[in-house]
This record gives structure tokens, C-alpha cells and sequence, in this order.
């Protein structure tokens, strides 16, 4: 004999954390067998490259993941990011110059770039083999773009 249940609801706001409650228990459980996850950080960043804070898009954002593959000694266009924009550097090495303060830094294999916001720059595969790049855009509804060429 069965007994009655009372029927659960969760509202909008339980199921995300349902969800990543589900995701814990899931990773612990991998962890506990002979397969163990290990996690690596590659990189914590609270500012752009040029010192900014961090500012995220307020509202719905879209994610877009790119690869980018910049052949060994191309030069960027000067371009700026009205959003923020994270990079990857998967192979590869670059050099990126801000125009507006005349810093170069140079990235390779493993290291991440927080590209800064609404500044002018550009970017130099420096290196002899090509750069390939993960590139994530977290973009305001309703925005195509994160790239602004300098005329």
C-alpha cells in the first residue's frame, strides 16, 4: 500500500540552487571512487588588464564562446569592447598593446586576458607558431558584438 505524497513545486528562484546542490553531490560521489576530479585554477582576476573593475552585464546576458586562430605575426586591428570579454590562450603566444596607455603585456599557453572595457588596443600573434584563442562574451540581450573597430 502506497501512502499519499504531498506534491512538490519549486519556484523559479529553488531551481537553480536545486541544481547546483545536484551537481555537488554528483562531483562528490566521482570524487569518493577510484576516479578522482581534480581542479586546476588557471587564473582569478578582479580587474581588466588595464586595471579596471570588473562590471558584468546587468540583466539577461548571452554567453558566446569562440575560438579564435590568429596566424603567427598577424596584427589586430585597433578595436575596442563595449562588455567585458575573457580570453584563453590555448597555443601560442600574444601580445596585446593598449593604445590609450601604451602598455604591452604578452600572454601565453594556460593564461587568461580580461581584455579591458572601451579601451582602444590591439593584439600581435608574437610569436612563431599561430595563437588560438577561447574568447567568452558574456553580451547583453539584444547585443550582436562585443567588437568595436577603430576607424
Amino acid at each position: 500500500m502506497g501512502r499519499d505524497r504531498p506534491s512538490l513545486t519549486y519556484s523559479g528562484a529553488m531551481k537553480p540552487l536545486l541544481a547546483a546542490l545536484s551537481l555537488a553531490a554528483a562531483l562528490q560521489a566521482c570524487a569518493a571512487g577510484p576516479a578522482s576530479v581534480v581542479v586546476h585554477p588557471r587564473g582569478a582576476h578582479a580587474t581588466t588588464a588595464s586595471g579596471q573593475p570588473i562590471r558584468l552585464p546587468q540583466g539577461d546576458v548571452r554567453l558566446v564562446l569562440s575560438e579564435y586562430v590568429i596566424p603567427a605575426g598577424a596584427r589586430l586591428p585597433v578595436h575596442r569592447h563595449p562588455h567585458p570579454r575573457i580570453a584563453v590562450v590555448q597555443s601560442g603566444s600574444i601580445a596585446v598593446t593598449n593604445v590609450d596607455t601604451g602598455e604591452t603585456k604578452t600572454y601565453g599557453p594556460g593564461e587568461m586576458i580580461v581584455e579591458s572595457v572601451d579601451q582602444w588596443h590591439f593584439g600581435v600573434a608574437s610569436g612563431a607558431a599561430p595563437v588560438r584563442l577561447w574568447v567568452l562574451d558574456p553580451l547583453p540581450a539584444g547585443v550582436a558584438s562585443n567588437v568595436v573597430l577603430r576607424e
